[in-house]
């Protein structure tokens, strides 16, 4: 029972992403480990055991821990809820899309340009002693 899926048919694709992402961080976490080890551990003849199996037990462990933890009712009901919300969202179509993209960037280069400009304003006054500082 320890391993069973807690509402098993109920947010099967938030909490599918949710495993993909730690499993991602997992991955990357273990092969920090082992570059760690690889630098570390003396060469021997137990250097390569240590150096891959060290890092696979951390990957079962800490996958075995991101299992459990995402099938405690509080954090699967929080993910099956996430899922419902998230179909709630009316979502942009393309023009909105790229209509609203357009405004950023613009926005953003005008607001660079602004800051260029005074900072080259500031610049020059600085060199030339003009006494603004």
């Amino acid at each position: 029972m320890a391993l069973a899926i807690y509402k098993q048919h109920q947010g099967r694709h938030v909490r599918s992403l949710t495993g993909v992402g730690l499993g991602l961080v997992d991955l990357v976490f273990c092969y920090y480990v082992y570059l760690m080890l690889s630098g570390h551990v003396p060469d021997g003849a137990y250097k390569p055991y240590l150096i891959y199996a060290i890092p696979a037990v951390v990957f079962t462990v800490l996958g075995g821990v991101a299992f459990f933890y995402m099938n405690t009712p509080k954090m699967a009901d929080f993910l099956i809820a996430t899922e419902s919300e998230m179909k709630k969202v009316s979502w942009s179509n393309r023009a909105e899309l790229v209509g609203s993209t357009l405004v950023v960037l613009g926005t953003v280069l005008v607001l660079a340009l602004i800051i260029w400009v005074t900072d080259t304003l500031i610049a020059i006054g600085y060199t030339r002693g003009l006494g603004l500082w």
